[in-house]
């Protein structure tokens, strides 16, 4: 037998295990607090009727299996979105729009990324079903903002991005062809210029284009000679309007990585201490069961990411010695206090890495 787990998988170990379940039920209440209600849909499903539910796909990386009772593929989610999607237009399909909902699960990726190697996460957020709206993804980032601070995150900044902004711009003021629109767009997110020129000169600009909130909508202003752009520049300068000032804006208008099922909007979420963002957002199309679509924006985030740069968790146990009346441990825990009961006489409060002792009738440091 060997202690070794596949590429991709750990073990959360205490005291970080507590730590990213804290984090959980924090960003879940501040959700509840706005009127979204929990879903928890199951770990693996049809992969035909998941991958149909998004527009843009919802089977990117997904593992896929065949399920030995139904032998139909089955695919374990590698996105909790997908599912909400599905629920609310089959299930809540009935339900007046929009509707709120939140959730929290596993999620299982194919292989995992240079910067983000895990497989395996825990992901948590909230999805507005039936809107898209300025006011809507202004709730939405609001939400998640304030999330991060319940979580206990600092430092927090956004980075917006235009996931459609090359679709729109081929299709009117800087026309390119249709075939070579996804190869201009690949090269604009990878900010490789030699290539852009080659494609389209016209597109160089959005290279520079990014950076500090404030100087990107300047220079995007300027480059939307033909107001293209107008309605979104002004729906974005809205949404970040509504940020708190201790909130760092930036705008990147061309990337497209972890994006490609936006559409309008998008928004990478990241916090001070970690290496990479803790969470994305933006707005996308739901498929209802009729072909028809429905807009809908939301954001999530990723435990193990909202704790990995947080200082390590201090331990506040409480060591009850050999023979403590139940009663005493009963009104400490009633006080908050956590409590671990000697099981035998030769236990130490140091083997039960505790802090504190129940001692003389009172609360003594270790």
């Amino acid at each position: 037998m060997t202690a070794l787990l596949p590429e991709g998988f750990r073990d959360a170990l205490p005291p970080f295990a507590d730590s990213e379940a804290a984090a959980e039920a924090a960003v879940l209440r501040v959700a509840a607090s706005y009127g979204y209600e929990r879903a928890a849909p199951p770990l693996a499903e049809f992969a035909e009727g998941l991958a149909s539910r998004l527009k843009a796909g919802g089977l990117t990386d997904a593992v896929r299996f065949v399920d030995p009772i139904s032998q139909q593929t089955l695919a374990i989610r590698p996105d909790l979105t997908a599912q909400i999607a599905r629920i609310a237009a089959t299930r809540m399909g009935h339900h007046p729009r929009p509707v709120r909902l939140s959730y929290a699960g596993e999620v299982l990726k194919l292989r995992g990324g240079q910067l983000a190697p895990a497989r395996q996460r825990r992901q948590i957020g909230a999805e507005l079903i039936g809107l898209d709206s300025v006011v809507a993804a202004q709730e939405i980032v609001g939400i998640a903002v304030e999330a991060l601070s319940a979580a206990g995150a600092g430092g927090v900044s956004i980075d917006f991005t235009l996931p459609d902004l090359v679709e729109v711009l081929a299709g009117g003021p800087l026309p390119v062809a249709a075939d070579r629109v996804a190869m201009l767009r690949d090269r604009l997110d990878a900010k490789d210029a030699g290539a852009v020129a080659a494609i389209a000169p016209d597109y160089l600009p959005l290279i520079e284009a990014a950076g500090p909130f404030a100087t990107a909508m300047q220079r995007l202003r300027a480059l939307d000679v033909a107001g293209a752009l107008a309605s979104r520049l002004d729906g974005l300068e809205t949404i970040a309007a509504g940020i708190g000032g201790d909130v760092t804006l930036t705008l990147d208008p061309t990337e497209r990585h972890g994006f490609e099922f936006q559409s309008w909007l998008g928004f990478s979420l990241f916090v001070s201490g970690a290496q990479r963002e803790v969470g994305r957002g933006g707005t996308y199309t739901v498929v209802r069961d009729d072909g028809s679509e429905e807009a809908a924006t939301g954001f999530s985030l990723y435990a193990d990411a909202l704790v990995a740069g947080a200082p390590r968790p201090e331990r506040r146990r409480l060591f009850l010695p050999f023979g403590t009346p139940p009663g005493d441990g009963a009104a400490l825990r009633a006080q908050g206090w956590v409590t671990v009961a000697a099981l035998d006489a030769d236990d130490t409060p140091g083997a039960q890495l505790a802090t504190h002792i129940w001692q003389g009738g009172g609360v003594q440091p270790v």
